[in-house]
């Protein structure tokens, strides 16, 4: 059963699962939950269950402002694939395939925060996608419009993992982790699109001018307190190629800034 499926794996990490809920034993949550269903009919069992979890955890440290902001960029790069998918003539070919894949993703991504967080949820921002004019033919170039993806895709990545950590001991931890994995693969297919390696070595931009926020910090070389280089004797470009960095909140927003309107 799919919803006994659900909870199971949120008891993994959160063993009080059941006692959130304001039952006493399973049963009991699957009879509250059948019940509300079918009062609710019209809007589906998953609406039901999103709304019993979003009651359970409406407390939980960060989670509602970690979601938000992820849902933020999540936004944000549907809206920059739908829009792209629709400018006449930028997207064909083997482009147009990929493209359409990774915005059933990030349109699903949008879903499912959205679900996560219900009435929670902040409204979808108004978005000038030439980032205050610094790419003004982004809609209409594909060159400009494939840099500005992969940008986008970098710091999606970090993005994600410089907010696992408040996540930790949530339920959310592991569907945000399964996101972000995927965000790694946009990230790879569009660098290889353009015609470079899917990994990152240092700070470099691979020839997109303006964005090096992006990748700053990218370059470290020292792990779990110690110098990778050092220790295994391999190039420093190798071994910063092996590790993603994360990015605050703080320097996201202000990457990604240029991208929103405000009201």
């Amino acid at each position: 059963m799919i919803l006994q499926n659900i909870l199971n794996e949120i008891e993994k990490v959160d063993a009080d699962v059941y006692e959130r809920l304001e039952h006493v034993t399973r049963r009991n949550v699957f009879q509250n939950f059948f019940k509300k269903a079918m009062k609710g009919a019209a809007a589906g069992a998953p609406v039901v269950l999103a709304s019993m979890l979003n009651k359970a955890y409406a407390g939980t440290a960060d989670v509602p402002d970690v979601l938000n902001f992820a849902l933020t960029l999540e936004y944000l790069e549907a809206e920059f694939y739908n829009m792209g998918l629709d400018a006449p003539g930028l997207l064909t070919g083997t482009a147009r395939t990929i493209y359409t894949q990774i915005a059933k993703h990030e349109n699903e991504h949008v879903a499912l925060l959205k679900g996560a967080l219900g009435s929670a949820a902040i409204s979808k921002p108004t978005f000038d996608l030439t980032y205050k004019g610094a790419f003004p033919n982004v809609l209409s170039n594909y060159d400009t419009y494939v840099a500005v993806s992969q940008a986008l895709e970098d710091t999606g990545v970090r993005a994600y993992k410089g907010q696992a950590p408040k996540l930790i001991g949530t339920p959310v931890l592991e569907t945000a982790l399964q996101i972000h994995s995927v965000e790694a693969r946009h990230a790879a297919r569009v660098r290889y699109l353009r015609g470079y390696k899917g990994w990152i070595t240092n700070q470099d931009t691979t020839n997109i001018p303006g964005v090096e926020a992006v990748y700053k910090g990218d370059d470290m070389i020292n792990q779990a307190g110690l110098n990778v280089s050092a220790i295994t004797g391999i190039p420093t470009d190798t071994v910063s190629e092996a590790f993603d960095e994360p990015l605050s909140k703080e320097d996201v927003l202000k990457i990604a800034g240029p991208f929103i309107v405000m009201a």
